[in-house]
């Protein structure tokens, strides 16, 4: 199958963590040996937008178009594919001005993937009754535990002191930074704000307890890449939180409540311990995993097509 991936979101140096997780996903799916990849990226931005339009009208006789957030699903109509996917990512459901476009090009897509079965909710009943949980997953090459101590040092960090991680900048007032403040209560509370791959790896292997308190969440990779780390999690149960911690016996998502996560804080920083069993309970949430997904339902949609044409 000759794939084409179109993004607006792609790392670069200025946004280290802009888009890691639809690299992760293209990287994935070129790890496999049924798949022909190219990929078309372009910054974020309504200028962008218009100038990726040619470019794209010159990429043909693809199997599969498929762009990442809504609003490049517009001149990914551009290039020319036998089926056409889009997975969508959050704002393009929730802004109102996103969400708008989103879903006016919604209908000429086959295949439409949300990152969690929550996500579901902020689409139109057509489009939530067909799309697919398709989330881009976790780098399990990247995100394994790596010993502890050793991980603090890496940091500057005191090996001997545990901390609560707050995984996000307490700018995003989505993400809460203000609950994580009352769970950690006494507790040292690391914050973080764009960060590299690498750095990120260490922050979820140094941590004693990785806190993501949001309102909301489209996925929720940090609770999941915290759990590939060994390293206890406590979130609330939105995006996939619940289906992607329930299995975990030292991870929770629960509705906040500032006497119970703090002492859930308590008892993670008392035990510092990192769990050996994290790769393995991530496993079905990694990007080789999504990515096999994400072939399944392209290759789903040519089927349909071919049913179609008779």
């Amino acid at each position: 199958m000759r794939a084409l991936i179109v993004s607006n979101m792609w790392p670069t140096a200025q946004r280290p963590a802009l888009g890691t997780f639809v690299r992760d996903q293209v990287e994935a799916l070129r790890r496999r040996d049924d798949i022909e990849l190219e990929l078309a990226t372009f910054p974020p931005g309504g200028a962008s937008y218009l100038t990726a339009v040619p470019r794209l009208l010159r990429r043909r006789g693809f199997d599969v178009v498929h762009a990442h957030f809504g609003l490049t699903a517009i001149p990914a109509l551009a290039a020319g594919g036998a089926i056409r996917g889009v997975t969508l990512h959050g704002t393009d459901m929730i802004a109102p001005r996103s969400r708008k476009v989103t879903f006016a090009v919604l209908p000429r897509y086959d295949v439409v993937g949300v990152p969690s079965a929550d996500a579901r909710r902020h689409l139109p009943p057509a489009q939530a009754d067909r799309a697919q949980v398709l989330p881009c997953g976790i780098d399990l090459h990247g995100f394994q535990p790596l010993e502890r101590a050793d991980a603090r040092r890496q940091l500057g960090l005191d090996p001997a002191r545990p901390f609560a991680l707050f995984p996000y900048d307490p700018a995003r007032a989505v993400k809460r930074h203000d609950r994580a403040l009352l769970a950690a209560g006494d507790h040292p509370l690391h914050t973080l704000g764009h960060e590299t791959r690498e750095r990120m790896r260490l922050w979820m292997n140094a941590a004693s307890i990785v806190l993501c308190p949001a309102d909301w969440e489209t996925f929720g990779m940090a609770a999941v890449e915290a759990v590939a780390s060994g390293t206890e999690v406590l979130a609330t149960p939105t995006g996939a939180h619940a289906e992607a911690l329930g299995p975990v016996a030292w991870a929770e998502a629960s509705t906040f409540d500032e006497t119970t996560w703090r002492a859930r804080v308590e008892a993670a920083i008392t035990r510092d311990q990192q769990h050996a069993d994290g790769p393995s309970l991530a496993a079905p949430w990694s990007s080789d995993a999504m990515a096999a997904r994400l072939v399944e339902a392209w290759t789903a949609a040519a089927g349909t097509r071919r049913q179609a044409r008779g």
